[in-house]
């Protein structure tokens, strides 16, 4: 954590931060031998010893198998414990739904990942959403209008026991750009993001906001600095690196957490691994900080694939240029 924070603020940190996570999937899929490849990486796992035989009684709802029905009525399906579930039904089911939709009551500060944008998708279905952004007419608004009154009273419930760093999810891109496009996103969601960081910054302008938004974002990169995000946690492949060099170093200084390119781990060879960690790191690297390795393994990936990733992020966090 303390060089994520050096990294963030331009403090010259050590190494490169590194954070792996590994979706419950793949603990189902490889219990033991996955335990046995964790332990021979204490320095990103500090030792962690993980009940893979009784895992699934631990899953969140949204990642067991079956039903998970939300505070807003969504209806998530799952048919592969230990990956997120998908929104199969959506409360909002006509634009007279919107008007009578209910803002839920839990002040309990959940802010689950895509609390902003991918709430009104879950809620109204990807295409009725498109709809309402192209119509641009009373009803769009006043969908946002509600999921950022329900936001508004989650993020103040939170603001009392905030740690040292915050963090936001939202996936705001598509594979090739933001299905609205940057205009309506900045016309509709980012006074929305404005608002509800501007709250985090107003009751402690020193506190750090991490952002993970996946999808091709770089157009819009900026606008979340703007709206209080000191670090954002963007995708490799769906941004390409070209653009997160152009827009985060050389246009200006974004931190940045890249998240290595997931889709290439089950497929590449060892080498191919760390030709793709040096050639992040090479592009992005800056002595006085500002970027992050994020690793996410998940069941696709062969074991011998893990170990070159994490073997390729071990040697590259000492990289110094």
């Amino acid at each position: 954590m303390a060089d994520l924070i050096q990294a963030v603020r331009m403090e010259h940190p050590d190494t490169i931060p590194v954070s792996v996570s590994i979706l419950p999937a793949a603990w189902i899929k490889y219990g033991e031998e996955l335990q046995r490849l964790t332990d021979q990486y204490p320095q990103f796992f500090g030792g962690r010893k993980v009940d893979y035989e009784h895992i699934e009684n631990t899953l969140s709802p949204s990642y067991r198998k079956g039903i998970y029905i939300d505070e807003w009525n969504c209806v998530w399906s799952n048919e592969h414990a230990g990956n997120e579930a998908i929104v199969t039904g959506h409360p909002v089911k006509s634009e007279e739904d919107i008007y009578s939709l209910q803002i839920p009551s839990p002040r309990n500060g959940r802010l689950p990942h895509g609390f902003m944008y991918l709430r009104l998708l879950d809620l109204c279905g990807f295409e009725d959403a498109m709809v309402y952004f192209a119509e641009e007419g009373d009803a769009i608004q006043t969908l946002i209008s509600k999921v950022l009154e329900y936001n508004i009273y989650q993020v103040a419930a939170i603001l009392p026991r905030m740690g040292d760093i915050v963090y936001f999810g939202d996936d705001l891109g598509m594979q090739r750009g933001l299905a609205i496009g940057a205009e309506r996103w900045r016309k509709y969601l980012k006074p929305c993001f404005r608002t509800l960081y501007g709250m985090i910054k107003a009751y402690k302008p020193s506190q750090l906001i991490y952002m993970h938004t996946d999808g091709c974002i770089y157009e819009i990169m900026p606008d979340l600095v703007e709206c209080g995000v000191d670090m954002i946690n963007p995708q490799y492949r769906a941004n390409g690196i070209d653009n997160l060099v152009r827009v985060c170093r050389k246009e200006r200084i974004i931190p940045i957490n890249l998240d290595l390119d997931r889709q290439l781990f089950p497929v590449a060879d060892r080498s191919r691994l760390f030709d793709h960690v040096a050639e992040a790191v090479e592009s992005l690297y800056l002595p006085e900080g500002g970027l992050g390795l994020n690793v996410e393994l998940n069941y696709e990936i062969p074991l011998e694939n893990m170990a070159a990733v994490l073997d390729a992020v071990e040697k590259y966090r000492f990289y110094k240029g």
